[in-house]
């Protein structure tokens, strides 16, 4: 084959070396706009494992980066006084030109053509070729010249970095952050040879704009980092070698992202995308360089097993878009939570964290770290962290005993203290009678409470017959229902050390519907009762019925019902209380703006449109025992366009807070029909998170919560105070004592009557553990 690779950066020479290997008959050309042996840039980094991959392809080209290479497994946070290391985190750093000039060394042995300070201005330009590989960088030129067939999705990040280096060396992969008057900047450091080390600077826009970045040159800019990091630098001078860029060197990160990698153009040769030109990763986890190995490399696999002649080319490339493109996005995903993170650590973690947590929180940004995944990296510092943490959670750990994981740590709220922190969600069972709950749900809820959580919800209990969702739904509106709850609650508060708390709200427009087993959200076959909801609506379109909206009258005796329940709930032993405001009911059906279209003094503004629930709260509050607490469960994303936003979460937060909310239940969704979620584990996660750092208020995370180590990830890190956990509860009431075995936290108190199967089942996943070790 005649190969041409456009683009004599990391992906160009290492595909160009391989595939010579591969067959010597192969005529490679790589065309390069530089000079030789000259490039820009400082450090790279790419992880163990590509070094793995490296070795396995072609030996001698590791070897001698091996021997060029810096590699180490600390991470350093100085951050508030203070500097925290962990260890066993695996990274390789190399110089970018060394690395290219090994690769360029490496194929002028093999007789790859090497075209130097050749500025290639179209594949058209190589019409004999056989393939065209378009590694040109994140500003492709190629890929512009068909992006109609590429399709690339392009988008420009708002933080500011400018990419510099130092003369002086540091011994771990260091992260500095330094707070000015306008803001924080933080620094991603790390050595890459023997004498210099990568020194990239990154700020928000406005902190940037702020300091007047954008009015200096290159010269001042540098001058102006060297003073924001001087303790650090201790007098060493930061060095810039980007003089081919304009302007102050200050640069916006461009996420690449491509729908299609290769085509066949009008010279019926094949062009491939690769490297940069159809992906990027983030410098915040530096895997631009892996991605683009690891492409050479599978590019070259696939040749290998499906044949390196043009006749197999269009089948080769087809199979690399596809294995590729599920890793990229893997690792693009990654490193998008990890950019966002440091997008945002100024406003949401920097001021809030206590260094101990920052650290973690910073260590797990990528959510590819979790907290056992910390344990196998650096054991002590994590049963450090773990110790810390229940120190803050108020215990004293001796120092000869391991500290519990966070989720087995207590919390307290108001008077209230939690043995752990692990919820059992409110999950609609469609089991009442006329609003009676009965045997079914005291063996329902009184078995998860004997399975080890540290509170228990009932389903929603609502506050009236005409606002349950279905006929088979709880409700606290006749002195009957408040005598079957108060008899779990004396049952449970009798048999296990959990606390039981109810849930009350009200269906609006998703009431008088058939239970989930008969279609749910379907319209009653018979019996349906009128419904209302902030404005006319129907939940369903042409299918449910239609609400009315409320009038102030409506809202005087809906009000009083709440507080009704509320003093239901008092009477019959909860110990918590939480004001349902979430998924399209009653309350959630003001907030959003899909559902409310009110033109009163209750309709517009999100201020406007929070007045009815605040109302609604402040009247529960004022009924509910002052010394227990009380959440309000609220959807943080309706996921539609025009819909709330997660930043209209933090708004919708705030309000409650000041009306005396001790916490957000942060679910999502459920509002709308249109809704297009975006699934995953924990992927309503971050609303939590937001909200609590930049609310100030506790918060339970919920969704996809099915493991420990996604709980303790998620307390570590102090992006929830409590994790909500529904399905893996209605699988196996014993969740939280089941993974408390799984991960070998054996302290654990067992239902005394249970006490048998405890070791039993502790030995079964030690067991497990040492056979897959």
């Amino acid at each position: 084959m005649k190969i041409v690779c456009i683009g004599g950066g990391p992906a160009g020479l290492y595909f160009a070396l391989l595939m010579k290997q591969l067959s010597v008959e192969h005529d490679i050309t790589v065309v390069e706009r530089n000079k030789p042996y000259d490039t820009f840039g400082w450090g790279v980094v790419f992880s163990d494992a590509t070094m793995d991959n490296m070795r396995e392809w072609d030996p001698e080209t590791a070897e001698e980066i091996q021997q060029a290479f810096n590699h180490w497994d600390d991470i350093e946070l100085l951050f508030k006084g203070r500097t925290i290391r962990s260890g066993g985190h695996g990274f390789v750093g190399i110089g970018r030109k060394k690395l290219l000039n090994i690769l360029q060394a490496r194929c002028e042995r093999l007789d790859v053509k090497l075209v130097f300070e050749t500025d290639a201005q179209s594949d058209a330009d190589y019409p004999d070729a056989d393939l065209i590989i378009a590694s040109d960088g994140v500003n492709s030129r190629i890929r512009s010249q068909h992006a109609e067939v590429f399709k690339p999705d392009i988008v420009t990040r708002p933080n500011r970095f400018i990419w510099l280096g130092t003369k002086k060396l540091y011994d771990a992969f260091t992260f500095d952050f330094v707070r000015t008057e306008h803001g924080w900047f933080q620094g991603h450091i790390y050595k890459f040879d023997d004498t210099t080390t990568t020194f990239i600077i990154e700020c928000t826009e406005a902190t940037y704009l702020a300091h007047g970045l954008d009015k200096l040159d290159q010269d001042a800019s540098v001058a102006f980092c060297e003073q924001v990091f001087a303790d650090n630098l201790q007098g060493e001078k930061l060095l810039s070698n980007s003089r081919h860029l304009r302007g102050s060197a200050w640069l916006n990160f461009q996420r690449v992202v491509c729908e299609q990698w290769w085509l066949k153009n009008e010279h019926d040769n094949h062009v491939v995308l690769m490297g940069d030109a159809v992906h990027t990763a983030h410098f915040a986890i530096g895997s631009g360089t892996k991605l683009a190995i690891e492409d050479a490399i599978e590019l070259t696999r696939q040749f290998k097993a499906l044949g390196d002649s043009p006749a197999h080319i269009g089948e080769v490339l087809d199979t690399y878009q596809e294995l590729r493109r599920v890793e990229t996005l893997r690792l693009q995903n990654a490193a998008w939570n990890a950019m966002e993170w440091f997008e945002v650590c100024g406003q949401r973690y920097c001021d809030q964290l206590l260094p101990e947590q920052f650290m973690y929180s910073m260590l797990t940004r990528s959510q590819r770290i979790s907290h056992e995944n910390l344990r196998l990296r650096d054991a002590e510092w994590l049963g450090g962290y773990e110790r810390w943490f229940a120190e803050q959670a108020g215990l004293s750990i001796p120092p000869d005993e391991a500290a519990p994981p966070p989720m087995f740590t207590p919390y307290t709220m108001r008077s209230v203290t939690l043995k752990n922190r692990i919820v059992v969600s409110p999950m609609a069972q469609y089991s009442a009678v006329d609003g009676l709950v009965g045997d079914y749900h005291l063996v329902h809820l009184g078995a998860r409470a004997m399975g080890g959580a540290g509170m228990v919800f009932a389903e929603m209990s609502c506050v009236s017959a005409q606002g349950r969702i279905t006929p088979g739904c709880p409700g606290l509106y006749a002195p009957e229902h408040t005598a079957a709850f108060k008899r779990i609650a004396d049952w449970i508060h009798t048999n296990s050390d959990a606390k039981f708390a109810i849930q009350i709200g009200h269906a609006g427009a998703k009431a008088s519907t058939r239970v989930a087993w008969e279609g749910t959200d379907l319209p009653l076959v018979e019996g349906n009762w009128p419904i209302i909801s902030a404005s006319e609506q129907q939940y369903l379109e042409a299918v449910s019925q239609t609400s009315k909206a409320m009038t102030r009258a409506d809202m005087d005796r809906v009000t009083a019902e709440f507080v009704a329940s509320t003093q239901a709930a008092a009477e019959a032993g909860a110990d918590w209380l939480e004001l349902h405001c979430a998924h399209g009911y009653l309350l959630s059906s003001f907030i959003s703006p899909l559902t409310n279209h009110r033109s009163d003094e209750y309709g517009g503004s999100l201020d406007n449109r929070l007045r009815y629930p605040l109302e609604v709260f402040t009247a529960v509050r004022a009924a509910w025992p002052e010394d227990l607490p009380i959440s309000v469960r609220i959807s943080a994303h309706d996921w539609v366009e025009g819909g709330i936003t997660p930043a209209d979460a933090v708004e919708i937060a705030k309000a409650f807070k000041a009306a005396g909310a001790d916490m957000i239940d942060c679910s999502s969704g459920q509002v709308s029909k249109e809704e297009k979620p975006v699934y995953g584990r924990m992927f309503q996660t971050p609303f939590a998170d937001r909200i609590r750092q930049e609310a100030g208020i506790p918060t339970i995370a919920v969704g996809a919560i099915s493991e420990a180590d996604h709980a303790n990830s998620i307390l570590a890190a102090g992006r929830a105070d409590l994790c909500a956990v529904a399905r893996p509860h209605l699988a196996n009431p014993s969740w939280t004592l089941t993974e408390a075995a799984k991960i070998g936290y054996t302290p654990i108190k067992w239902p005394k009557p249970y006490h048998a199967g405890k070791a039993q089942m502790e030995a079964i996943f030690a067991r497990e553990k040492a056979m897959n070790s």
